[in-house]
């Protein structure tokens, strides 16, 4: 069970370790880099060919602006990639808030599908990751059955009968 993490900036790291620490609480190894879809084309593939024979099973791609990089990746592999659309933090005067980069992700042309989470939300790229790992793997289904269990059970204890 091994998830590559890629991001293009340094910048971006804080977000994505949300990722990260999702698949170690479920037990899934990972691997994260830090390579940009526009300034380092040869390398990405290259690392992408790479974590495909170190049997890598799914790709979590971070990316704002333009946001190529989850789409890139995707089209240099058939192993599912999850797109997190990430709001550029060294830039906030576009004034988009990330939609620039959710709407270059979701917009995958027929084809060549990137799987999209919410705007920063890596966490959510994370538990995905280990939702289509879980096909294949029935120690971390359940895992993730546990997990949810407990989340209904937290919401259920929370009350039905709410007084204002």
């Amino acid at each position: 069970m091994k998830v590559a993490i890629f991001f293009g900036s340094k910048s971006d790291k804080d977000t994505m370790k949300k990722a990260a620490d999702i698949l170690s609480e479920f037990g899934v190894e990972y691997k994260a880099f830090i390579i940009s879809a526009h300034r380092a084309g040869a390398l990405l593939k290259q690392t992408v060919e790479q974590v495909e024979k170190e049997g890598f099973e799914v790709i979590i791609a971070g990316a704002g602006l333009a946001a190529a990089l989850p789409g890139v990746i995707a089209g240099e592999t058939t192993l599912p990639v999850i797109g997190v659309p990430l709001e550029c933090v060294s830039d906030k005067s576009n004034g988009l808030g990330g939609m620039d980069a959710l709407l270059s992700i979701v917009q995958m042309p027929p084809q060549i599908p990137v799987a999209t989470v919410g705007i920063n939300n890596a966490k959510n790229a994370g538990y995905l990751a280990v939702q289509i790992l879980s096909i294949k793997y029935p120690e971390l289904k359940e895992k993730l059955v546990s997990f949810r269990k407990k989340l209904a059970d937290d919401a259920a204890s929370t009350g039905l009968d709410v007084r204002f």
